[in-house]
């Protein structure tokens, strides 16, 4: 059943995080979730494990890029294991178990829109959304939880199609 996504994998990653930053866009544009610091650390994640995967799609198909395959897997299952351990150092800044960045406090700008600074420049008072508040909470895990199981099934699914790629060998 996982054979068309494993063989396909750098299409997969690349896929799956176009769509992970379309869902954290929309929960932004249609939500009204304005992303702290570490929100968009997490981001950053994905946009790199992007791009990755579209430079490996070209990669393995130049000439000797076939031997790139296999690397190519583990390569994208440990951007995601980063992206799953800011992820889930996210979460538990919410639960408290550690403090946050000092960029994620009230007082910086981060997640700060344009439409807020104006108003901020008009006199109202503007609060950048903290690190330390889950803005969202769905079955008991905040979208950072959330996001941490979803890179951490990334991962196991890049080991996957590594072991995949070594077997075809």
């Amino acid at each position: 059943m996982l054979k068309p996504f494993l063989d396909r994998w750098r299409l997969v990653a690349l896929l799956v995080s176009a769509g992970m930053l379309a869902t954290a866009h929309a929960f932004e544009t249609f939500g009204g979730y304005a992303p702290c610091t570490l929100c968009l650390r997490q981001r950053e994640v994905y946009w790199t494990a992007l791009a990755l995967g579209l430079a490996f799609m070209v990669v393995v198909r130049l000439p000797g890029g076939p031997r790139w395959r296999e690397a190519t897997c583990w390569v994208l299952g440990l951007v995601f294991l980063v992206g799953a351990g800011v992820a889930a150092y996210h979460a538990g800044v919410e639960w408290k178990f550690w403090p946050g960045p000092t960029t994620c406090s009230s007082g910086g700008a981060a997640g700060v829109s344009l439409g807020d600074m104006q108003a901020f420049l008009n006199g109202a008072e503007v609060r950048p959304p903290a690190c330390d508040e889950a803005a969202w909470v769905f079955a008991g895990l905040s979208m950072a939880g959330w996001n941490a199981l979803a890179s951490l099934g990334l991962v196991v699914l890049s080991v996957l199609a590594a072991l995949r790629e070594r077997a075809k060998r």
